[in-house]
């Protein structure tokens, strides 16, 4: 969902990246930076409102992506009343732990947020099934996996989630052939560039040589991909 902070937010939460983000980000098997947060509100299944050392704002999961439910466009979309029902039910009133990657606020100047149910012992895939709520998300087949660069630390590990989340037809997954693929429709359509992990390619949305989904990883910008190391594509030059 979109929602834009006001000034005196945005400041906030500056301030508090500023406090919490002077490491370096830990190497995979160290336990990650954690900022302790009160959820306020939740707006749908992958944005909720957290009170944080004086921030107060909204936080959007990274790495996922539900289907919507207040979309002034898209409307209701299959499967996202149940998605933000989940969220609710699991999240709402709940103390968690924010985890931050290296983009830490998106183009609608939310907050960008793992979500940590509990605190764990390190950051290895096994603690992320079993704590974070990014992959509940996607385990439970509530979500999507959408990996947007720089913030693809767990995305190896979502991809395996989602992937057996599939495999099994939960949640969205399970879903009758038209609307599930709305919903895979959905999610290629909102993305402006679409990668290629193994490739190192990327390519417009409507290119007709699209990677596996599980090789994808998305751009906001023409400038983002290239900057990661991505070439264009010949065919579909973007």
């Amino acid at each position: 969902m979109r929602r834009v902070c006001t000034r005196n937010t945005l400041r906030a939460a500056l301030l508090l990246f500023s406090c919490v983000f002077c490491a370096v980000i830990p190497a995979a098997g160290e336990k990650p930076e954690l900022v302790p947060a009160q959820v306020l509100r939740v707006v749908d299944g992958d944005t909720i409102k957290v009170r944080a050392d004086g921030f107060e704002g909204a936080v959007r999961l990274i790495g996922v992506n539900t289907p919507e439910t207040k979309h002034p466009s898209k409307g209701v979309e299959p499967y996202g009343p149940e998605a933000a029902a989940y969220t609710k039910k699991i999240l709402d009133g709940r103390r968690v732990f924010l985890e931050f990657d290296a983009q830490r606020l998106d183009r609608y100047r939310r907050v960008l947020a793992y979500v940590w149910l509990s605190e764990p012992k390190d950051d290895s895939p096994q603690e992320v099934q079993k704590r974070m709520f990014n992959a509940h998300l996607l385990f439970d087949g509530y979500a999507q996996v959408m990996s947007i660069p720089p913030n693809v630390k767990y995305q190896d590990v979502f991809l395996a989630l989602q992937r057996e989340a599939r495999e099994a037809n939960r949640g969205l997954w399970g879903l009758q052939g038209g609307a599930q693929q709305k919903e895979k429709k959905t999610e290629v359509s909102s993305a402006t560039y679409i990668g290629n992990v193994k490739s190192k390619v990327f390519h417009l949305p409507t290119c007709n040589t699209l990677p596996k989904e599980a090789n994808r990883v998305y751009f906001a910008t023409r400038e983002e991909a290239l900057a990661a190391g991505y070439r264009p594509c010949k065919r579909c030059k973007p």
